[in-house]
């Protein structure tokens, strides 16, 4: 336990910080599922509505540090390119 009462705020405030960035995580993980799930049906106008929210909620975490700006580019490039597969298969 901390013993200090800067050391007593620092746990408050990552405490905070960790529930913050575990529903943020959360939320992005939960959009490309959704993504995901549009794509393998092949439902194309619903996974390209589905693509802008996915592609907004990476943004956000890559830009608060949650996930690597190149992952969130390597995530939004797959999703894309499946995204384009469908079309074509259409």
């Amino acid at each position: 336990m901390p013993n200090s009462a800067s050391a007593r705020k620092r746990l408050r405030q990552d405490q905070a910080r960790r529930l913050r960035n575990r529903s943020a995580k959360a939320s992005v993980r939960t959009q490309l599922k959704k993504l995901r799930k549009a794509i393998e049906a092949g439902e194309v106008e619903t996974s390209e509505k589905e693509f802008i929210t996915a592609t907004k909620r990476l943004d956000q975490a890559a830009a608060k540090g949650l996930i690597h700006a190149n992952a969130a580019a390597r995530y939004k490039s797959r999703l894309s390119k499946a995204i384009k597969g469908i079309k074509t298969a259409s």
